[in-house]
């Protein structure tokens, strides 16, 4: 019997997660167009509707139905835009751990909002769904991406030499792939004791979601 994550949405002071909808297709279009995250993942340049339309109806939701992970919309809560989205996937129920990745759009950098809406998720993950370990990957030269890992807690692991093609612009303007290094982070429980506090006084959101 397959082990699934319940279809829930988590509410933070500034953020709401939820499911993806139709009504993000175009906003999912133009944040996986930008050219940070079209540099550091793997998803397809360009990246069209039809592409978000078929991750957000079928491949997103059969992430959850059939227990690899779950994807979550990120929403700001006042304004009802889409920040980015945050997906675990990877997940191995026995050993009750899974790895992290989300992307935030380009307006909405700068605000804490990886760390709040990924925190959310990780508290989320060990309270209520008792697991017991996060893990995140990021690319040897995505400084910002490993700056959320420290700011939340996690703890750098080592380097897997030569794991991921990036990409990125060539002289000419145009796009090249080249090979970089993965440094592995992962977070316990007992890794988040302050962290949200501290979070929270430094961005001035709530410490803890709510889920349901």
């Amino acid at each position: 019997m397959t082990t699934t994550f319940p279809d829930i949405s988590i509410s933070t002071e500034r953020l709401v997660l939820r499911a993806l909808e139709e009504p993000d297709v175009p906003a999912l279009t133009e944040m996986m167009n930008d050219e940070l995250v079209t540099s550091w993942t793997a998803l397809p340049h360009p990246y069209t509707e039809a592409d978000a339309r078929a991750w957000l109806t079928e491949e997103a939701p059969a992430e959850r139905t059939e227990g690899r992970g779950i994807v979550l919309a990120v929403n700001e809560f006042l304004t009802q835009r889409l920040v980015g989205f945050v997906q675990l996937r990877h997940t191995d129920w026995r050993v009750r751990s899974a790895e992290a990745v989300y992307v935030i759009a380009p307006w909405a950098r700068g605000e804490g909002y990886a760390c709040e809406a990924v925190l959310a998720v990780a508290q989320w993950l060990f309270h209520d769904q008792k697991f017991e370990r996060l893990e995140l990957r990021t690319a040897a030269d995505n400084t910002a991406a490993q700056q959320v890992a420290q700011k939340i807690g996690c703890i750098s692991e080592g380097v897997l030499r030569g794991a991921w093609i990036a990409r990125g612009k060539d002289e000419h303007g145009g796009w090249g792939e080249f090979r970089t290094d993965l440094i592995v982070w992962s977070l316990l429980p007992e890794d988040l004791e302050g962290v949200a506090d501290q979070l929270a006084e430094a961005g001035g959101y709530a410490s803890y979601p709510d889920w349901n």
